[in-house]
C-alpha cells in the first residue's frame, strides 16, 4: 500500500530542486501533485516534471503561479480544488536567497527575500486551511532552513525570513489542531541542488563539510524523505515541530 495513495498535495517552487525532489517522492507514494513554477525560463523544466508524474500513475499539472501574491494564491487554490477536488497536504517550498553584507543590502533585497520565503508561507496556507478545515484534515509542511536557526553572516535577511517560518508554523499548529490540521517545518542544511552548486567546487566544499558530521551535503531525497514521513499517516501526532535534515550541522 502506498503511503499517500489518492491524496492530494501542492507544493510551491517545484520546478527544480528541493521542491521537484519531493513532488517525485509523493508520485512515487501514489499522491497527486499540483505545483507551481513562477518565471518564463522554468516552464519546459516544470512540464518535463508533470510528465514525469503523470507517468508515474498519478494525476499532475503545473501552474504559473506566484506564491509570493496573495491573490494570486487565492486563484491558484481555487484552480487545484476545481481540478483535482480536495487539497490534502501544502508544501510550502517556494524560496530565494539574496545574500549580502547587511551593510551593503538595499531595502529592495530584504523586501524581495521576505514576499518570496515568508509572506508566500502565510499566503498559501491562509488559502488551504478552508478546504481543510472543512474536510477536518490535512497536514502543512513549511520549508525553513537550518539558517533560520543558527543564522549565518552575509544572510541575515534568509535568516530572518526561514527564522520566521519556524514562529509562524508553531502557532498555526496551535490555532489549527482541534481540526486535525498539522503544522511542521523542515529545516535543510546543504543541500546538492542548483541553488549550491558553486559549493561543490574547490576547497569551498569540503570546508563546508568539515563542518557537517555526516561529511556530506544531503540529497534532495534526504529531504523528501521528511516530507513524506510528515505527509502521511505515519506522522499523524506530529504538529508544530522543526525537523532539521542538516548532517547534524545545528548540533
Amino acid at each position: 500500500m502506498k503511503l499517500l495513495n489518492g491524496k492530494n498535495a501542492i507544493i510551491t517552487g517545484a520546478a527544480r530542486g528541493i521542491g521537484e525532489g519531493i513532488a517525485l517522492k509523493f508520485a512515487e507514494q501514489g499522491c497527486n501533485v499540483a505545483f507551481t513554477y513562477i518565471s518564463d525560463g522554468s516552464a519546459e523544466r516544470a512540464k518535463i516534471l508533470e510528465e514525469k508524474l503523470t507517468a508515474m500513475g498519478v494525476k499532475a499539472k503545473a501552474y504559473q503561479s506566484n506564491a509570493g501574491d496573495f491573490a494570486a494564491c487565492d486563484i491558484f487554490v481555487n484552480d487545484v480544488l476545481s481540478e483535482f477536488g480536495s487539497i490534502d497536504i501544502c508544501v510550502n517550498n517556494a524560496g530565494i536567497s539574496k545574500d549580502n553584507l547587511l551593510l551593503r543590502m538595499t531595502p529592495e533585497q530584504w523586501d524581495e527575500v521576505m514576499q518570496v520565503n515568508l509572506k508566500s508561507v502565510f499566503n498559501m496556507t491562509r488559502h488551504v486551511i478552508r478546504p481543510m478545515m472543512k474536510a477536518r484534515s490535512g497536514s502543512i509542511i513549511n520549508m525553513s532552513s537550518v539558517i533560520g536557526e543558527m543564522g549565518n553572516a552575509g544572510q541575515s535577511s534568509y535568516a530572518a525570513s526561514k527564522a520566521g517560518i519556524l514562529g509562524f508554523t508553531k502557532s498555526i499548529a496551535k490555532e489549527l489542531g482541534s481540526r486535525n490540521i498539522r503544522c511542521n517545518a523542515v529545516a535543510p542544511g546543504f543541500v546538492e541542488t542548483d541553488m549550491t552548486s558553486y559549493l561543490k567546487e574547490g576547497e569551498g566544499a569540503e570546508k563546508y563539510k568539515a563542518d557537517i558530521p555526516l561529511n556530506r551535503f544531503a540529497s534532495t531525497e534526504d529531504v523528501a524523505n521528511v516530507c513524506l514521513f510528515l505527509a502521511c499517516d505515519m506522522g499523524s501526532y506530529v504538529t508544530g515541530q522543526v525537523i532539521s535534515v542538516c548532517g547534524g550541522l545545528n548540533i
